[in-house]
């Protein structure tokens, strides 16, 4: 298992990060994530790809920019 740091830009408010934490832990390969709104960056745990995980992100619904 390892650990996955993805900045995230755009998000303002509680309901942004539930949906972003949700979006991520419905990705499969994912543990568990936890996003820092302060810190607009998430910690996700588990074997999933990157790329899966920023594109669940992306689709989410609402606009936020991830960092590579």
């Amino acid at each position: 298992m390892s650990e996955t740091v993805l900045k995230i830009e755009g998000m303002t408010c509680m309901h942004c990060k539930m949906a972003v934490e949700r979006a991520l832990k419905n990705v499969p390969g994912v543990i568990s994530a936890q996003v820092d709104l302060a810190k607009k960056e998430a910690v996700v745990a588990g074997s999933a790809e990157r790329a899966a995980m920023v594109k669940a992100v992306d689709e989410a619904g609402i606009k936020w920019w991830v960092e590579f």
